[in-house]
């Protein structure tokens, strides 16, 4: 899951060397935690948090067919 993640995130960023994905095992599933460039992260987030939204999606479409539950959340 992990991976396809990294290739959404650095295909929409302009510098992908500081993409940076960590995962994070706990009760309630598995929580991703996203850093990408400061002047990257408007592209990431997209209007009014429209592609962050849809990059959530397609990971719990992801986890949804592995039986798993995942969380993304983007830090600064």
């Amino acid at each position: 899951m992990k991976e396809i993640l990294e290739v959404m995130i650095k295909n929409l960023v302009d510098d992908p060397e500081k993409v940076s994905i960590s995962e994070k095992e706990n009760e309630k599933g598995t929580t991703f935690e996203v850093k990408v460039a400061s002047e990257d992260m408007g592209k990431v987030i997209g209007r009014q948090g429209k592609m962050a939204k849809s990059i959530r999606s397609v990971m719990k479409a992801v986890a949804t067919k592995e039986h798993k539950r995942v969380n993304v959340e983007f830090l600064d």
